[in-house]
């Protein structure tokens, strides 16, 4: 008996929404639009984030020493640039090994008449967070024996900027949509329960439960919801591996490097189901709430 009671939920919740399949296509159509948007500001969010963390890695500050001091003199810098704040890692290069870069680096013509006197030594310090660069780079630059400090400060802030910007942009849209699609969940679910409004009240009358009469919308709002959100992460997909490969392609490919989608797919999947579930439910049950109070 229990067995026929849910096949009969289930079959309910199912039949319902071909009774309604234009308000159940508008309903799915909507889900998947907002979860693409979501999911396409969500994902720009954490590629920046990534980006960030990889011009932590390699935006490093130079800090030349003062060419009057000795190699000795110059070496002895290194442990009190190790305990300034943020500092993550000290390397210090003489002005032959940074002469031989540069050799390397470049046409070896061009320093044909130089040799590494022309250089000064320096220190390559790494950070473990470039929004405190400007700070660091003052704290460096008081040292005694620092004669000049070099850092990338205009590019950090520029990509802490647009990640502080997407991320407050994408809260906004992301609750937005997600009011959008929960609204438009239950005017689907409640133009169903509308139809039978009458059968709704006579199974109140006979002593039918709310659970089992809420039960077959539930699970019309969780298909749909959860159709939406299939439907959305394929979606997603395609167009995430296809900005991937124009930029990749294009004049920032070089500067650009994305996260591959293999990385993010079960995350994104997972957030798209998990919405899908929640959007349909909540949905759900708030359109058929009001026909319950008999």
């Amino acid at each position: 008996m229990k067995v026929n009671k849910t096949g009969y939920l289930i079959k309910e919740g199912c039949k319902s929404i071909f009774t309604h399949g234009f308000m159940s296509f508008a309903s799915v159509t909507i889900i998947i639009a907002c979860l693409v948007i979501m999911g396409s500001f969500a994902l720009l969010s954490v590629n920046i984030d990534e980006m960030i963390v990889r011009l932590e890695e390699e935006n490093d500050i130079v800090c030349f020493v003062n060419e009057d001091l000795s190699l000795e003199d110059a070496q002895a810098i290194q442990p009190i640039l190790e305990t300034i704040d943020n500092v993550n890692g000290v390397t210090f290069v003489d002005r032959d090994t940074a002469f031989e870069d540069f050799i390397a680096d470049y046409d070896p013509g061009v320093f044909e008449d130089m040799d590494s006197s022309v250089l000064r030594h320096r220190y390559i310090v790494s950070l473990n967070d470039i929004t405190l660069m400007a700070q660091t780079e003052a704290t460096l630059r008081s040292v005694d024996g620092i004669d000049d400090v070099r850092a990338h400060i205009d590019v950090a802030n520029a990509f802490i900027s647009v990640r502080n910007v997407v991320s407050v942009v994408s809260l906004i849209i992301v609750a937005i949509l997600a009011v959008v699609s929960i609204f438009i969940m239950a005017n689907t679910i409640k133009l169903a329960s509308f139809g039978r409004r009458e059968e709704i009240a006579i199974m109140k009358m006979v002593g039918a439960t709310n659970s089992f009469i809420r039960l077959p919308f539930i699970i019309e709002g969780l298909i749909l919801g959860l159709l939406g959100a299939i439907v959305a992460f394929f979606i997603e997909w395609g167009v995430y591996v296809l900005v991937n490969r124009e930029v990749t392609g294009g004049i920032v490919g070089g500067l650009v490097e994305m996260i591959p989608f293999t990385e993010l797919m079960y995350p994104v999947l997972g957030v798209f189901l998990g919405v899908g579930v929640v959007v349909g439910a909540f949905g759900s049950t708030i359109a058929i709430r009001n026909y319950l109070k008999v």
